[in-house]
């Protein structure tokens, strides 16, 4: 089985593993007694972002204790969202500014904590930065070091060793951690293998698999490595939950489940080889379930966004994103999935939707316009070169003539085709959403609505990945499409939530 490179688990350098261990169990015991005596176990979120992990522990009963997070827009999400609204205040060592969990010692936090600070954590969960894993994030990292392996380098990598630091520390009942499916296959290596080793060593029980949210209720696409650990004290098996839609991700979706799983089905690494008992993969639940019948239809963007109101073209000015304004819902048939994102207990919407803006683009609303759903722009220059083509040849037209100069700049969108080939998209209504991305924070054009001549606004990115209209986000446009991007979506993070709330309430 593989052992941590250093011989010693993390937060161990004055501590013997054996002690810790012992540590960590007596701590573990004492708080699973206070939980199955009635107690709701408390969750410290680290790497928290605005709070879409928490959102989804919180709504399956757990109580969110604090979180640790560097971006100050998305730590005031944090904040508000989760403390802003009590009457009572939180605990003295959550501040209302950014927290680097790099710079932050765990030990440190707990010791300003309430009374009773070795009983203030049960649960860890979080999602280290995916930037270093993501492969947009590696192609961001060449062209700006001119190095091809310098994501191989990248201090985000060991990020995760900070949330293990927090484990060690802490003696939480049980954690969870999310990435990018890239975790596992980083370099040659699979991170998350090393992480449950190095949780194995503090005397966790720990697996991991790969989730795509369509298959648990979000409008979207978007695969995930989940991982989870429970001590050993708490004395249950743990199985990822099933799936609760059905959904057929994309192609390309399949390619990157593929690309993840290299490590794990080829065994190639020197520290998990298939069918070793040591192994922590277990195989994504949606293809576990993939004979059951009785699952709902996958969640589509239409049914996401179904009352959110129409904004028209001439509205969209200069200016548009920075005038708070609130918008009447729109008069139609509720959604399951709507009614779920306007009556989300503790953060239930009120009669007008809010942070419905988005971007002031007058040189592309025709091009949208001219966009079919599912369609790219290579593929939507494509066409309009064919209708243009097609159209000179029966005016008799002369290449490069007035004219004909004329008719392309009313017909073909000015932009080389070989310039974006997978920038721009128009969503389909009747499917889930492409991945959201941190990046909507600089353009949007991944997303463009499936219906109207724009690109999708905050609350509708909202929306997409599940947070609900009460839900309310801090900082400029820019930062609040970053925040919804970066998170995980809270109806995903709900299904592993009350899955853990069984296994800790659980009496042997």
């Amino acid at each position: 089985m593989y052992r941590p490179r250093n011989g010693r688990s993390p937060g161990t350098a004055s501590v013997s593993q054996s002690a810790l261990r012992c540590k960590i169990a007596r701590a573990v015991r004492a708080k699973l007694k206070r939980i199955r005596d009635g107690q709701k176990p408390k969750v410290l979120d680290l790497f928290a972002g605005c709070g879409g992990i928490s959102l989804g522990f919180e709504r399956a009963g757990f109580v969110i204790v604090g979180g640790v997070e560097r971006d100050p827009d998305a730590a005031a999400s944090f904040y508000h969202n989760f403390f802003g609204k009590r009457l009572r205040p939180p605990p003295v060592w959550l501040t209302e500014g950014a927290l680097d969990i790099t710079r932050t010692n765990p030990a440190d936090l707990v010791a300003k904590s309430v009374k009773g600070a070795g009983l203030a954590v049960d649960l860890l969960v979080g999602g280290p930065p995916c930037q270093a894993f993501a492969r947009i994030g590696r192609a961001k990292l060449r062209s700006v070091t001119e190095d091809p392996e310098a994501w191989l380098s990248d201090p985000r990598a060991d990020l995760y060793k900070s949330y293990l630091r927090f484990v060690a520390e802490l003696a939480p009942c049980a954690l969870m951690m999310e990435n990018v499916p890239d975790f596992m296959a980083h370099g040659g290596e699979n991170m998350a293998e090393e992480a449950c080793a190095n949780l194995e060593a503090l005397g966790y029980r720990a697996w991991y698999t790969l989730m795509n949210a369509s298959f648990w209720g979000v409008p979207q696409h978007r695969e995930r490595m989940i991982l989870v650990a429970l001590h050993e004290s708490v004395g249950s098996d743990w199985t990822f939950p099933g799936p609760t839609h059905r959904a057929s991700p994309p192609t390309g979706y399949k390619g990157t489940r593929a690309a993840a799983l290299a490590l794990v089905t080829r065994g190639e690494s020197d520290f998990l080889n298939k069918g070793d008992e040591n192994t922590h993969f277990r195989q994504p639940p949606d293809e576990v379930a993939s004979g059951q019948v009785k699952l709902k239809r996958e969640v589509t963007v239409s049914q996401a966004i179904v009352d959110i109101p129409r904004i028209p073209i001439g509205q969209i000015v200069a200016g548009f994103s920075r005038k708070p304004r609130e918008w009447p819902y729109g008069k139609v048939r509720l959604s399951d999935y709507a009614s779920v994102m306007r009556n989300w207990r503790g953060h239930e919407a009120s009669d007008c939707i809010v942070d419905h803006m988005t971007r002031y683009l007058p040189r592309d609303f025709k091009i949208f316009a001219d966009m079919e759903q599912g369609e790219q722009y290579p593929e939507m220059h494509m066409r309009q070169t064919k209708l243009r083509n097609a159209a000179a040849k029966r005016m008799g037209l002369r290449e490069k003539s007035v004219k004909w100069l004329e008719l392309t700049a009313h017909l073909v969108p000015p932009y080389p085709a070989d310039k974006f080939p997978n920038k721009w998209y128009r969503l389909r209504s009747r499917q889930p959403s492409r991945t959201l991305l941190a990046h909507l924070g600089k353009d949007g054009y991944t997303h463009i609505h499936p219906v109207e001549a724009r690109v999708i606004s905050v609350r509708e990115a909202a929306r997409l990945q599940s947070f609900p209209d009460g839900f309310q986000f801090c900082g400029s446009m820019n930062a609040m499409f970053r925040q919804i991007g970066n998170s995980v979506p809270p109806l995903l993070a709900l299904t592993v939530a009350r899955q853990l709330m069984q296994c800790l309430k659980r009496t042997q």
